[in-house]
């Protein structure tokens, strides 16, 4: 469960990436009646990597890769510092989710406030950029709009925060000096801090491949870092949306990446499409051209597996009858030789005369 909602509440607020631009965004996430999940859980993320995370079990902000232990040196009590600003949190988001119930006619039931913040900084240019918003059971609830430095209100429950928060100017004042400022500042030690890992590129092994002739063409990227990568099929160099099915990113077990796209098996010349790969970072694509030569497939026709499965069939056949034929004469071997006719014969006329 704890995966599930983690996964929904980066989806919903994912902002796409470059290689010179840098992203520090925090997620909050309080909830009611969740089974087995924190009631309310913090995690702070650069560049798209989990980099902190504090719940109200533990109690406790913690770093989640061990470059972040470095922050310490730029500020202290750093994860003190953090686990209180969690803590105060924690109590205005279990409010909050009251009110919101309370303003929504809502009594008992699974619900779930959700909140993003962050910034973004573009190490070429310096440019910044700010945002908030929340959400409301899996709706937007509220944003801020960091060009007018006003509040917007897509649903109607929310107007009322709006002009609250829109006559805070204190408030916004403060908001706009730490987007711009203060965020971009902190996310600029945490880059620094991790330059090794965040601006890490390893390019990937791009197969094609195939389960049946009849079937579509997948292309496939594996062992790629860092997430940040996009895969499509061209034909005539023009990218293709009909007749593509693309697949996410996902994780493989040694930290690298794989992702797929695939292909419905096109009726022209296939010397017109290709696959094409990009990863942030990295200025050249990977370009694969899709050749029936170069596709790899576990597909075996039918005929062929007929005939292996007769040929294993009379193999076994034959081992049988071999092995039994080998006992059949190991034990004949055993047996006790037998008396001729003409030798019981003898035996008989010899018992008659000694008992005459």
């Amino acid at each position: 469960m704890k995966t599930l909602v983690f996964v929904s509440l980066v989806g919903l607020f994912l902002h796409d990436t470059t290689a010179e631009m840098h992203s520090l965004k925090y997620f909050y996430t309080a909830s009611s009646e969740v089974t087995n999940f924190p009631e309310f859980v913090s995690v702070g993320m650069v560049d798209d990597f989990q980099v902190e995370y504090y719940d109200s079990n533990t109690k406790r902000a913690e770093p989640k890769l061990d470059w972040m232990k470095k922050i310490t040196e730029d500020k202290a009590d750093y994860w003190e510092w953090q686990t209180e600003i969690s803590k105060g949190k924690q109590q205005d988001f279990k409010v909050g989710l009251d009110n919101l119930k309370r303003r929504f006619n809502q009594t008992g039931g699974v619900h779930i406030v959700q909140n993003m913040y962050g910034c973004e900084w573009d190490d070429e240019t310096g440019d910044v950029n700010g945002y908030e918003q929340f959400g409301y059971d899996g709706e937007d609830f509220i944003v801020l709009d960091t060009k007018t430095w006003t509040y917007i209100a897509p649903q109607q429950q929310a107007v009322v925060t709006k002009q609250k928060w829109d006559n805070n100017k204190a408030q916004l004042e403060y908001l706009k000096n730490y987007y711009t400022k203060e965020c971009p500042d902190w996310l600029k030690k945490y880059v620094n801090y991790g330059r090794s890992s965040l601006m890490r590129t390893d390019l990937p092994t791009v197969s094609l491949l195939q389960k049946s002739p009849s079937s579509r063409v997948t292309c496939h990227a594996t062992g790629f870092y860092p997430n940040r990568a996009m895969m499509f099929w061209r034909k005539d160099g023009e990218e293709l949306h009909e007749d593509v099915d693309k697949g996410e990113i996902l994780p493989n077990h040694d930290g690298s990446f794989q992702i797929s796209a695939d292909l419905q098996l096109p009726s022209d010349d296939w010397g017109k499409y290709d696959c094409v790969f990009q990863l942030s970072g990295v200025k050249e694509d990977i370009v694969t051209k899709l050749d029936k030569r170069e596709i790899k497939t576990n597909y075996v026709n039918p005929i062929y597996m007929i005939i292996v499965i007769i040929a294993v069939v009379l193999l076994l056949v034959t081992i049988v009858c071999a092995a039994g034929f080998c006992l059949y004469k190991k034990r004949d071997a055993k047996r006790p030789p037998s008396l001729s006719s003409e030798a019981l014969l003898k035996q008989k006329i010899m018992f008659l005369n000694q008992n005459a």
